[in-house]
């Protein structure tokens, strides 16, 4: 079960990945369960993207509306 911190994250992860933080302690319980993935950038920077199970967890709870 994710946290409402770490659900708000992820959601910010999929529509403004550049405006995260990449210190969040939730970006960390996000990577344990495979929701996202860091992106190396040829900057040498990292970004985090979700990946397909981060976006069938954000489209399950779109459902449950």
């Amino acid at each position: 079960m994710l946290s409402p911190h770490e659900f708000a994250t992820l959601m910010l992860i999929k529509d403004a990945p550049d405006q995260i933080e990449l210190g969040r302690a939730e970006l960390d319980a996000l990577l344990e369960r495979q929701l996202i993935s860091l992106e190396d950038l040829a900057s040498g920077r990292s970004r985090p993207q979700i990946t397909s199970d981060g976006d069938s967890v954000l489209k399950a709870v779109g459902r449950m509306r």
